[in-house]
């Protein structure tokens, strides 16, 4: 029975966790109090308090969480194969600029904000040991080592989050083309070493 309630526990907190991160993304950091937090998921205010201890655990804690999620969902368009980056590096910065944007900037919001830096901090080692993982999966799909996918990805990813902020065409089609060549040239070269 226990475990039931807290698995209920959890479900509701992530629920709660996601309504509170697009309601700041929607208003702003500031521009969002704790009566439009406990509107957009329905509850009251004292109701909030059962699941976070303060409201920076409710910022933090739903950054991290969000974020996370943000992550996996662009994950889910990763390349099937070298025949298809150039539909995901074509595809995917403008995707997620239209579904994700608010949230990057609301991440960045959050985590240069000097109360959060260190909570940034560790969100973004997660960050690194969660991208060797997607390099360790794309690795037999793309023929190409893990530790040089692993800096692909980080440029794939600042470049589309950079476009997701700023909307630069210019910066994003500068550093696709660099990846695409780059990736064109990396999978030849161990294709031919993978045939020697």
């Amino acid at each position: 029975m226990r475990e039931r309630d807290e698995q209920a526990f959890q479900r509701k907190k992530a629920e709660i966790m996601e309504a509170c991160f697009n309601c700041y993304a929607e208003n702003g950091l500031t521009g969002t109090g704790i009566q439009a937090l406990a509107d957009a998921c329905g509850l009251s205010k004292a109701s909030l308090y059962t699941y976070f201890d303060s409201l920076d655990d409710l910022i933090v804690e739903s950054t991290a969480y969000c974020m996370s999620k943000v992550e996996d969902d662009f994950m889910q368009l990763a390349p099937t194969g070298l025949e298809d980056i150039d539909r995901f590096i074509d595809e995917v910065p403008y995707w997620t600029a239209k579904r994700h944007g608010k949230k990057y900037r609301l991440m960045y919001q959050v985590y240069t904000h000097p109360k959060y830096i260190e909570h940034g901090k560790a969100f973004f080692a997660g960050v690194n040991e969660r991208y060797r993982a997607y390099a360790r999966q794309l690795e037999p799909l793309l023929g190409i080592p893990c530790d040089v996918i692993t800096p692909l990805i980080f440029i794939f990813v600042r470049a589309s989050v950079h476009y997701a902020l700023f909307e630069d065409e210019y910066y994003l089609k500068s550093q696709m083309s660099v990846l695409k060549q780059g990736v064109f040239l990396l999978g030849r070269q161990y294709r031919k070493e993978n045939q020697e």
